[in-house]
């Protein structure tokens, strides 16, 4: 069991994303976590995500805290606000922006690679 404090999480670098903050919370390297890892991302306004290719092996699972983030994939657009939540499964591409003018934040969770 290992507790984190959000004063104590290091931001990284994601790639593909921009006007944006990202924090690791869990992970291997993190908690030890071994199947999964966790993020929480904060977006200001027009911050988001370029498209990530369809040939992406990961399951994501996106819960917007507080803000609003629209999610697009090829065929469909989402917006979440605050409590709603997305799956993206295997191998679907996505993108994704903040289309207001106050900033989103949400957790997200990444499965490991097999």
């Amino acid at each position: 069991m290992k507790k984190v404090q959000l004063k104590d999480v290091k931001p990284y670098q994601a790639p593909k994303h921009f006007n944006m903050t990202a924090l690791k919370l869990h992970g291997k390297e993190e908690t030890g976590a071994q199947k999964f890892w966790m993020g929480l991302s904060h977006f200001l306004p027009q911050g988001g995500a370029e498209w990530d290719y369809d040939d992406s092996p990961l399951e994501k699972i996106y819960f917007v805290l507080e803000g609003e983030v629209t999610i697009k994939t090829k065929t469909e657009e989402f917006v979440l606000g605050p409590w709603d939540s997305i799956y993206i499964g295997p191998n679907e591409g996505r993108e994704l922006i903040n289309n207001t003018n106050k900033p989103a934040s949400m957790l997200v969770v990444i499965n490991y690679p097999d």
